[in-house]
């Protein structure tokens, strides 16, 4: 039977940079991208953090042609216990959560958009290379904020939530340029990005809303935006790495 969308399926390896722990794995990402005929697309995306204490996250999270969130579900479990789980849903005024915490109980939140969003960051980083379409690269290399993104977790691990919150300072987000990169999966025309709140990453010890260290992503230049790698410096000094990539195209 005819499939009328293409399938790309990864996995992400996470390690650690840190001195005393280089190359040690910290984590893994599994993902599956759905994308259709008329250029919507959906993420389903399985975390796992094994840092005490170990964080584990469900997201699907659905996209228009046009790269803006349609609706997402997230559920979080935090040192091996459930955190919460919500479901979200975007529309061009207002931005829905329907969910239940530990520490919130049950949540409903109804938040004003003055434009459609163009952005809801989740935390997966195969997630965090499709938050890149809020930067237009075609102009070349750039550098700015972008304040109409949400995020269901200002935990620079996502580990709490999930409900709707701000960023406090706006996603700054730098576009660097092209760059063709090999990772174990393979050799990619790939987009480089950097996710920068502070400048002194080095002087950053704490898991600070607005102060995460400058982080490095590249995904692939395709129209697609598959993560391909990326580290993190300052206190979390933290790698990943895409080590599995299948796609399978539309069949007519």
């Amino acid at each position: 039977m005819p499939i009328p969308h293409r399938r790309i399926r990864g996995k992400i390896h996470y390690t650690s940079d840190k001195p005393d722990r280089k190359g040690v794995e910290r984590g893994r990402e599994y993902f599956t991208m759905t994308v259709h005929g008329d250029g919507r697309r959906t993420l389903r995306a399985y975390t796992e953090i094994d840092d005490a204490p170990n964080v584990m996250r469900d997201v699907i999270l659905s996209l228009g042609a046009d790269w803006k969130p349609q609706d997402c579900f997230v559920r979080l479990s935090v040192g091996d216990a459930l955190m919460g789980s919500s479901w979200f849903q975007f529309t061009a005024n207002e931005a829905i959560c329907e969910g239940y915490t530990i520490n919130e109980g049950r949540i409903s939140q109804r938040y004003p958009l003055r434009e459609p969003l163009a952005g809801f960051g989740t935390h997966p980083i195969a997630a965090d290379a499709w938050l890149t379409s809020v930067v237009d690269h075609s102009k070349g290399p750039s550098r700015g904020t972008y304040p109409n993104v949400l995020m269901c977790s200002l935990d620079h691990r996502g580990a709490t939530g999930p409900f709707i919150v701000r960023h406090p300072v706006g996603v700054k987000l730098s576009f660097i340029g092209k760059e063709r990169i090999t990772v174990k999966a393979g050799t990619f025309d790939a987009l480089h990005f950097r996710y920068s709140e502070t400048a002194d990453a080095n002087a950053e010890t704490r898991n600070e809303p607005g102060k995460h260290p400058p982080y490095d992503l590249w995904c692939t230049d395709d129209g697609d935006r598959v993560f391909l790698l990326a580290y993190v410096t300052g206190y979390m000094m933290t790698r990943y790495e895409l080590t599995e990539y299948e796609r399978i195209e539309a069949a007519p």
